[in-house]
C-alpha cells in the first residue's frame, strides 16, 4: 500500500482528558477491590487494560488504512485485502487482533455469564497471533473464584476509556502513561510487596540521568515491571535518539511481575529479551554469556533467602554471606559489565558500612579494584514500601579518559554525594526528587567525570561542603573502606536544618530511627545464625 504521512490527530471535542482516563480506569480497579487482594486485581485490571489498548490501537490503524486506500483511488472491492493484511499493522508497531478478540465483541457480551471464558479466549488468540506476547497475557478470568457479574461491570467501565483521540498523542503513549500510573498506584496499595515490582520514578531517573544510556545494551538482573527500561528509552528519545539505539535485556524471578514487565515493554514498543520464562538470577542466569554497556538494578534489600553457591565464579571479590545477598547482587552486576560498562544499583544503606560476615572485606576489594565510581546517599521516605534508608552505588569498569571521549581521569578516586536533605514531600509519608534535584545530582557526577554533556553545559567540578567530595583511595582506606558519603562531604557552610519545620523534622528523624532499629534487628538475626552455626560445628 502506498505510504502516506499521517495527519496529526486533533483533540476531539468531548474526549476525556488524561486525568479523566486515569480516574475511569482506577474506578474500574475498585470494582474488584472487595473480592480479591491487591496482587490479584492488579493482574485482572492491567490485563484488561492491555487488551482494550491493543483493540483501540488496532481499530485506529484500521481506520487509517481504510482512509489511505480510498484516498489513493483503490476500488472499495479491493479494500478488504489491505484491511486484513497483518503486515500493514505490524509495520506500524500495532498488534494484530483477531476478530473474536476485539474489544467491541467482548463489550457486547459483558453481561454474559461466560464473559470470563470469552476474555481468556481473547487473550489466547492475541498471544497466538503476536509472537512477542507469547505466554505473557493473563488467562485468569474464567476461574471459580472470579465474580462474573463484577467482571462484566469491569468490562463496561473499561469500555468508557479510549486510548485514542488525545490530541496528537498516539494510543501507545497514552497507555504507557496510564500503565506507569497504575503500577505506582498498585505498589502503594500492596504496601511492602509492591516494592518487588516498582521502583519510585524519581529514583529511576537519577540512575538513568547519571549513567546516560545513549546507545548500547541495557541490563537489569531483577527487572520488576520494567521501569528501568522504560526510563532508559525516554532518555534516548529525549536526546533525539531512536528506540533501537538501545537493546534491553533483563530477568525477573516472579511470574506475575515478569508478565507485567513483558506487557510494559510491548506497550512502549520496546523490543527486549526478558527470557522466555521467569527465573532466579542467582540460581539460573538467563544471559550467562552476555556483557552489557549499562546496568540498572533495584534488588530486594538485605535478602536473606537466596540461591547461594560458594564456588560461584561471580564471587571474584569475596563470597557473600548466606544471610544477606547485597554483595551478591553487586558482584553479579560487576560480572556482567563490558570493558567500558557502567552500572547503578539501589541498595540499603547498611551496604556502605557493614562489616558483618565478610561484607567489609568484599567492599574493600571493590574499592581497591577501582570499580566504584560514585556513592549517593538518598533522602528518607522515597520508598513508600520500606523505611530502610537507601543509597546508590555506581560502578565504572574504565575510569581513564577513554581516548577521544576526553573524560577526566578519575582512577583512584570516588565521588561522594550526600542527597539526604534533598527532595520534596508529596504528603506526610512520601518524598520525591523533583527535576531540579535530579539535575543537580547528575550534574555533579558529569562535571566530576568530564562527560560531553557536562562540557556542553559548561559544568566544571569542585567539592561542595555538605554535598559532594572526590576522595582518593588512600583517604577511603583511612576510613576502613566505609563508603558513607557523610564521612567525606563534611558539613554545609550554612546549616539549612533550621528551615525544616520542627514537626516534620521529628517525624523524619523518628522514621529514620525506626528504620535503623529494623536494620539492627536484621543484623542481630544474622549474627545469631552465624553463632548457632559455630556452636553446632563445635
Amino acid at each position: 500500500m502506498p505510504q502516506r504521512k499521517k495527519a496529526d490527530q486533533a483533540a476531539l471535542p468531548g474526549m476525556p482528558t488524561m486525568a479523566d482516563l486515569r480516574d475511569t480506569l482506577w474506578k474500574a480497579a475498585d470494582k474488584l477491590r472487595g473480592s480479591m487482594d491487591a496482587a490479584q486485581y492488579k493482574d485482572f485490571v492491567l490485563g484488561l487494560v492491555f487488551l482494550k489498548y491493543v483493540s483501540d490501537s488496532f481499530e485506529e490503524r484500521r481506520a487509517q488504512i481504510r482512509n489511505d486506500v480510498l484516498a489513493d483511488g483503490v476500488p472499495e472491492a479491493r479494500l478488504a485485502q489491505f484491511l486484513d493484511d497483518v503486515d500493514e499493522y505490524k509495520r506500524e508497531g500495532v498488534f494484530w487482533v483477531p476478530e473474536g478478540a476485539r474489544w467491541t465483541s467482548l463489550a457486547a457480551q459483558a453481561k454474559s455469564a461466560g464473559i470470563g471464558e470469552l476474555i481468556d479466549n481473547a487473550m489466547d488468540a492475541v498471544m497466538k497471533t503476536n509472537a512477542p506476547l507469547t505466554g505473557v497475557l493473563p488467562k485468569i478470568f474464567n476461574r471459580d473464584n472470579v465474580d462474573q457479574r463484577r467482571l462484566g461491570e469491569l468490562v463496561d467501565l473499561i469500555s468508557d476509556a479510549r486510548f485514542t483521540g488525545h490530541g496528537d498523542k498516539p494510543a501507545r503513549d497514552v497507555l504507557g502513561e496510564v500503565y506507569e500510573y497504575f503500577l505506582e498506584k498498585f505498589a502503594r496499595a500492596e504496601g511492602k510487596r509492591g516494592g518487588e515490582f516498582y521502583t519510585p520514578a524519581s529514583v529511576v531517573r537519577v540512575l538513568v540521568e547519571v549513567l546516560e544510556p545513549y546507545a548500547g545494551r541495557v541490563y537489569d538482573p531483577c527487572c520488576g515491571s520494567g521501569g528501568m527500561f522504560v526510563q532508559a528509552e525516554k532518555f534516548v528519545l529525549a536526546h533525539r535518539g531512536r528506540r533501537d539505539d538501545i537493546a534491553v535485556y533483563g530477568q525477573e524471578s516472579n511470574e506475575r511481575t515478569w508478565r507485567l514487565a513483558q506487557m510494559n515493554l510491548a506497550i512502549h514498543g520496546i523490543t527486549g529479551d526478558l527470557s522466555k520464562r521467569w527465573a532466579d538470577t542467582f540460581y539460573e542466569d538467563k544471559h550467562p554469556d552476555w556483557k552489557f554497556d549499562f546496568i540498572l538494578a533495584n534488588p530486594p534489600f538485605n535478602m536473606s533467602d537466596w540461591a547461594r553457591r560458594t564456588d560461584d565464579p561471580r564471587w571474584r571479590y569475596g563470597t557473600p554471606p548466606a544471610g544477606n545477598a547485597n554483595f551478591a547482587w553487586l558482584q553479579h552486576v560487576i560480572s556482567k559489565l563490558s570493558s567500558r560498562g557502567a552500572a547503578g544499583v539501589v541498595l540499603a544503606n547498611g551496604s556502605m558500612s557493614s562489616n558483618q560476615s565478610g561484607e567489609g572485606e568484599i567492599r574493600a576489594a571493590l574499592v581497591e579494584a577501582d570499580l566504584v565510581a560514585c556513592m549517593i546517599a538518598l533522602p528518607p521516605q522515597l520508598f513508600r514500601t520500606t523505611q530502610i534508608p537507601a543509597c546508590l552505588w555506581f560502578f565504572a569498569k574504565d575510569k581513564t579518559p577513554q581516548g577521544a571521549r576526553r573524560l577526566v581521569d578519575r582512577r583512584g578516586e570516588i565521588l561522594f554525594i550526600d542527597a539526604r536533605n534533598m527532595g520534596t514531600m508529596l504528603d506526610r509519608t512520601e518524598r520525591i526528587l523533583p527535576p531540579e534535584d535530579i539535575s543537580k545530582i547528575a550534574g555533579a557526577y558529569h562535571a566530576w567525570r568530564g562527560t560531553p554533556s557536562a562540557r556542553e553545559a559548561g559544568l566544571t567540578y569542585e567539592d561542595v561542603p555538605g554535598f559532594c567530595y572526590s576522595a582518593t583511595t588512600e583517604e577511603i582506606r583511612k576510613h576502613e573502606h566505609v563508603l558513607t558519603p557523610g564521612r567525606y562531604v563534611g558539613s554545609a557552610e550554612s546549616d539549612d536544618d533550621d528551615r525544616e519545620p520542627i514537626a516534620e523534622k521529628i517525624d523524619r528523624l523518628t522514621k529514620e530511627l525506626f528504620a535503623h532499629f529494623d536494620e539492627s534487628a536484621l543484623i542481630e538475626k544474622v549474627v545469631r545464625q552465624q553463632l548457632e552455626g559455630l556452636s553446632y560445628d563445635c
